[in-house]
């Protein structure tokens, strides 16, 4: 028996299809939004091999009020909501900032005012550890200080959190949960679905199997003379299949009426930094393939050193990022020698 009807925006990226996989594997009904901006549709073909089981897909964007209108009216019984729909790229939302607020943030606002007049009980939002800016001290705590943001990006994720947290307590009986997700990498074992950005990826791990496999020609390391011991930013890259379950433990919280507040915030990592240089030669360790790279200047934007404290998604949501770095990076690898046998 289906535990319910989840609406995923976004379903077709990165984050949104492996969590879709969970959602169906855990027995929900899964409904993907998507306008394929930075997706393919060929997706859903991968969801279907893996779970057995094809989602319903509805291509429109969620900046339109009237398709999700229509899909709400179409797809009826949604109990939740996870919102992925977002851009997500650090450096182009610098260079295009209007289009960073207006995508992400009218997204969400379309979403929270559909959710009531359609029975929709609750919204898990895909945050980022971006909100902390560049931190104080590490590792950052749901408590540490939200601080102003490096990028539009950075700040569209701290004010869709505002937003949300003002409309639940407008009294909209709504639920949120809101969790802030550090560097997701990887992809899922079977190789059948992972990171495949459109056009030249803003991301480092599709960045560097595409230069391992010989797609790019060298991969460029943003900055070696920050403070941190090799000189390269530090991140918290978490496997994005430990990634996908933390939604559905949020959904299943969220949904069950066990929230100990309408607005619940999580960090979702390892709890553990890793430095790019490390992350490279965990890569060439991992897959015994090397990576042509080189040294570059800093890139605007970028936050020198930030990593996760876990212990409240740890012990709240009773959820842990399991997945080494090495079987992490063997899944992205497989996933592009996949990806060439496609001729992609």
């Amino acid at each position: 028996m289906s535990k319910g009807k989840i609406l995923v925006t976004g379903g077709t990226g990165y984050i949104g299809s492996h969590t879709a996989v969970e959602l169906q594997q855990a027995g929900y009904d899964v409904v993907i939004i998507d306008n394929l901006s930075n997706s393919n549709r060929d997706v859903i073909d991968g969801i279907e091999r893996i779970t057995g089981i094809r989602p319903s897909f509805v291509e429109a964007d969620c900046t339109d009020i009237n398709a999700l209108r229509k899909l709400f009216e179409a797809h009826k019984g949604i109990r939740g909501i996870i919102n992925f729909a977002a851009s997500k790229a650090v450096g182009e939302s610098i260079e295009k900032p209007l289009f960073y607020y207006r995508n992400n943030l009218n997204t969400l606002m379309n979403l929270l005012e559909l959710m009531p007049e359609n029975g929709v009980e609750g919204i898990v939002f895909s945050s980022s550890c971006t909100v902390y800016g560049e931190p104080d001290e590490n590792p950052v705590t749901e408590n540490s200080p939200i601080k102003e943001a490096t990028s539009p990006y950075g700040n569209t994720k701290q004010i869709s959190e505002e937003i949300i947290r003002d409309y639940v307590r407008s009294g909209a009986g709504i639920k949120s949960v809101i969790l802030r997700y550090f560097n997701p990498v990887g992809a899922h074992p079977s190789a059948e679905i992972g990171e495949l950005p459109n056009g030249v990826p803003q991301n480092l791990v599709p960045y560097l199997t595409q230069t391992a496999i010989g797609i790019r020609k060298e991969l460029s390391v943003f900055g070696d003379d920050y403070s941190t011991p090799d000189g390269s930013c530090i991140r918290d890259f978490i496997n994005v299949v430990d990634l996908a379950k933390a939604h559905v433990v949020a959904v299943e919280r969220m949904l069950s009426g066990r929230s100990q507040e309408d607005v619940e915030i999580f960090n979702l990592g390892t709890g553990v930094g890793l430095s790019v240089k490390e992350l490279i030669a965990a890569f060439e360790r991992a897959t015994g393939v090397k990576v042509p790279h080189k040294i570059v200047g800093r890139r605007a934007g970028d936050i020198e050193k930030v990593w996760a404290n876990p212990e409240r998604a740890n012990k709240i949501l009773g959820w842990k990022a399991t997945a080494t770095i090495d079987d992490t990076m063997r899944s992205a690898w497989a996933w592009q020698l996949h990806l060439h046998d496609l001729g992609k």
